[in-house]
């Protein structure tokens, strides 16, 4: 029976398939407004607690005392240790590591509970002044809002991995209000692919949640950057310097995370509290790398800072930050990265301006936030576009391509890294790269391409019956027991039928299962699987066709390898 065009079921139906548009764009909206309004309560929440917690208001550490400096991580830490040990295990992964692995593994259902642990938990550590930032959080709710609504819509798994990078998009753009910048983050990091029935959508959820965080409580990421450019091509020497040098800081960010990352099996509480005590002995001499650090990047866009000081600060955040991260502390690593990037770049203009005479060292500044963002994240286009939008700077675009570009291959080829989320993943044996074939089949779910001309039928029926069944000329007759279903072509029982005596009585039973007949065994396989889903599982169990069933495990419809195959030749000829 056919749906209404403006049901959900047909809605659901149309999403099936991979060229279902206007229905993801309608999705996109969807996850936008979910997410900017959770990303909105979260960065509401964060502001409120920290002008609280701190004299001077929000990222204010500066202003504590060296005992409050010290305490305030440890108090954090042991918050952290109470609300982990009231939780399952299971309910401790959080962050972008865990949504990349929930989309990989889970076809982007993340879960709800973990959505929660993971808003408590970056509360904490950011009020309590550990050296992360609130962005990777925000990424992961964001997903979580979009994977959530797909969840309770039911929706079929194709489209769930575009809610997800529609999620995670709008997150980045209702924390750092750049949705140009977001989108480009979820295709090169979330999706791992640019096409325009996957890019559309995301654009269009970074669109509504920018527009619904600005609304509610008002632009996050204000930096009052001076708008400087580069006087002389002469300059481009040192900014491939800092390029390099963004390069060399980012490989060892990445491979002392990576070392610590091998003590996860100490236990939590061990590991929360040497992150905590690290933060406050480290703040005792630089309090700037408490927090996410905003305060003190706005800072150096605009004023010189001394050679020593800088050298300093960057050793210390460089050294404390994957320390942190690697053991555990839930948060992100964004937001300290750009921090990073800004102290590089004002150290290296500082020196150039010290030789050779080079202009405002908040240029370079500017150039090295986007440049370490690039090489740790191996997102360069993004990270081009976070610089542009977050100063609103034209002018850095042709030395922020240079140091961007330098950076990225230095990391990248110089020392064979990828992005560190997808390093994290590797340690845990998983590989988010998807072959052409299952790209192309991920992108369509069995309800596309399933055939609906059968007819199911008991193993057990009269002549009369059989003949009736025949009448509707099915393709496939579907013979179902208690304990097996199997495919059976209608000809074979046709056949049977003519093989009787004329005077067979109709009420003569047959055997749909011991007749001469061949028979194909088939399983279930529900209407939301990818043609990825159904080619696996027929891989798997050596089988030509699955039976395509609803929740309530009734039939809909029968998809076969052939089917599948036909599907792919024709999208690679297309292609």
């Amino acid at each position: 029976m056919p749906h209404r065009p403006l049901s959900l079921e047909h809605f659901r139906q149309r999403l099936a398939h991979a060229d279902a548009l206007p229905q993801l764009v309608i999705l996109g909206v969807l996850a936008g407004l979910a997410a900017g309004g959770l990303i909105s309560l979260f960065r509401s929440a964060d502001t409120l607690l920290q002008a609280w917690l701190l004299p001077g208001g929000a990222e204010r550490f500066e202003e504590l005392d060296d005992l409050q400096r010290l305490l305030l991580p440890l108090g954090g830490s042991l918050l952290l240790i109470l609300l982990f040990a009231a939780v399952p295990a299971h309910a401790r992964t959080v962050g972008i590591v865990h949504m990349l692995e929930r989309l990989t593994n889970y076809e982007g259902r993340l879960p709800i509970f973990n959505l929660f642990i993971q808003g408590l938990a970056a509360l904490i550590a950011l009020a309590s002044g550990h050296s992360v930032g609130r962005e990777g959080p925000a990424v992961h709710l964001g997903a979580g809002a979009g994977s959530l609504l797909g969840q309770r819509l039911y929706l079929p798994n194709n489209s769930m991995r575009v809610l997800v990078g529609c999620g995670a998009a709008a997150g980045i753009a209702a924390t750092f209000n750049t949705p140009l910048a977001a989108v480009i983050f979820s295709m090169e990091v979330v999706l791992l692919e640019y096409t325009l029935i996957g890019f559309l959508p995301v654009m269009v959820a970074a669109l509504v949640g920018d527009i619904v965080s600005r609304a509610l409580v008002g632009e996050a990421l204000v930096f009052t950057a001076p708008s400087l450019s580069i006087a002389e091509l002469t300059q481009l020497p040192l900014i491939a310097v800092l390029g390099l040098a963004c390069g060399l800081l980012a490989t060892g960010f990445h491979l002392l995370q990576m070392q610590v990352f091998k003590l996860k099996h100490w236990p939590f509480p061990v590991r929360f509290l040497l992150a905590g005590l690290l933060t406050g002995l480290v703040a005792l001499q630089w309090p700037e790398v408490m927090g996410g650090g905003y305060d003190t990047i706005e800072s150096l866009f605009n004023t010189p800072e001394p050679i020593l000081f800088l050298a300093g600060l960057l050793l210390a955040k460089c050294l404390l930050t994957p320390v942190v991260i690697g053991l555990g502390i839930p948060a992100g690593l964004i937001g300290p990265t750009l921090f990073i990037g800004v102290v590089a770049g004002a150290l290296v203009g500082a020196i150039g301006s010290l030789l050779i005479g080079t202009p405002h060292s908040g240029l370079y500044a500017m150039l090295g936030m986007g440049a370490m963002m690039a090489a740790l994240l191996n997102a360069p286009l993004a990270a081009l576009l976070a610089m542009l939008e977050l100063t609103q700077n034209t002018g850095i675009i042709l030395p922020g391509m240079l140091a961007i570009l330098v950076a990225n291959l230095t990391t990248r080829f110089g020392f064979g890294l990828p992005s560190i989320f997808h390093a994290s993943l590797q340690r845990q044996g998983m590989d988010l790269r998807q072959a052409p074939l299952a790209q192309i089949l991920s992108r369509a779910a069995v309800g596309s391409l399933m055939q609906r001309d059968f007819s199911a039928t008991p193993a057990q029926l009269s002549v009369a019956e059989a003949q009736s069944l025949l009448e509707s000329a099915p393709h496939w007759l579907l013979v179902s027991t208690e304990s097996r279903s199997v495919l059976m072509p209608p000809a074979d029982l046709r056949q049977h039928l003519e093989t009787l005596s004329e005077d067979t009585d109709d009420s003569t039973p047959i055997d749909l299962l011991s007749i001469p007949a061949q028979r194909a065994d088939i399983e279930p396989l529900l209407y939301r699987a990818t043609l990825k889903e159904a080619l696996d599982r027929m891989q798997l169990k050596q089988l030509s066709h699955l039976l395509v069933v609803s929740n309530r495990e009734e039939p809909l419809g029968l998809i076969s390898r052939q089917q599948i195959e036909e599907y792919y030749n024709r999208k690679q000829t297309l292609s």
